[in-house]
């Protein structure tokens, strides 16, 4: 989460398919060629916290609340059970920690409901060797699922206190392969570049060109795009090898708007 992420998902799930319609990038230019960058190695193992507190109810969440949806990749139902969600919700809200609903964190932000958390992620089909960016960190939980996939995991949050307090998370849990830092995702984070995989928990008008430039050809970027108190389309973006995308929409959702440069330029 961004800039908070005031999510719900519609009942049911519209256009799924490649579809004719196309999102521009923002501003649209002449796809860049294909890097040729070498491949991040995988390593045998990484930190992965665990922890039996509460595992009943993680395997329900999965089970009724995800898999029953329809979310079908084995790994990434394996990351919803694994993965406490009460370490990243506030204590008072801890006791609805597996509830099927996003819930506030605090500074006018939410959690992101599960199941859109575990759609995004199977949508993006991470493996071990994938360098992930997290346009988002929220209060740090959907990083957390990521690096169950992959330990190559880089987050950017522009509220400071929310930045602040999931990097907190990260290291008293013991998260110590994300890479976290306070910033406005709109720019990507160049220096950590390409990635294999983008997600963006909030809403621009168009897909940012920053993360277009940063994703490998073959990634994907999964983001909601659309309008503030608008429905929203969650999009997966394919960059083919030529540098040209496709487009291919999950579900009608609503998220909040992307603030800082993105807000900027919707202006």
């Amino acid at each position: 989460m961004l800039h908070g992420r005031r999510v719900f998902a519609l009942a049911t799930v519209a256009f799924v398919g490649l579809i004719a319609w196309q999102i521009p990038a923002e501003p649209p230019e002449k796809p860049a060629p294909p890097t040729s960058r070498p491949t991040t190695s995988a390593p045998a193992e990484w930190p992965r916290p665990r922890t039996d507190e509460r595992k009943i109810e993680r395997e329900r969440m999965a089970r009724q609340q995800i898999e029953f949806r329809g979310v079908k990749d084995d790994n990434v139902l394996e990351a919803m059970r694994n993965v406490p969600r009460h370490w990243f919700v506030p204590t008072d809200q801890s006791r609805y920690a597996y509830a099927d609903t996003p819930l506030p964190i605090g500074e006018g932000q939410t959690i992101s409901q599960p199941y859109i958390v575990a759609l995004m992620t199977e949508g993006l089909g991470v493996k071990p060797e994938h360098k992930v960016l997290e346009i988002g960190t929220g209060s740090g939980y959907q990083a957390a699922v990521l690096n169950e996939l992959t330990p190559h995991v880089y987050t950017i949050e522009i509220v400071e206190p929310l930045a602040k307090r999931a990097a907190e998370t990260f290291k008293d849990r013991g998260y110590t392969s994300i890479q976290a830092r306070c910033g406005d995702g709109y720019a990507g984070w160049a220096e950590a570049a390409p990635f294999d995989a983008i997600i963006v928990t909030c809403a621009p008008t168009r897909i940012p060109q920053p993360l277009v430039d940063q994703l490998k050809p073959g990634g994907k970027i999964c983001i909601p795009v659309g309008r503030e108190h608008e429905s929203q389309r969650l999009t997966l973006v394919t960059k083919r090898e030529d540098g040209l995308l496709e487009y291919k929409t999950l579900e009608d959702v609503r998220f909040v708007p992307m603030t800082g440069e993105a807000e900027k330029r919707h202006r």
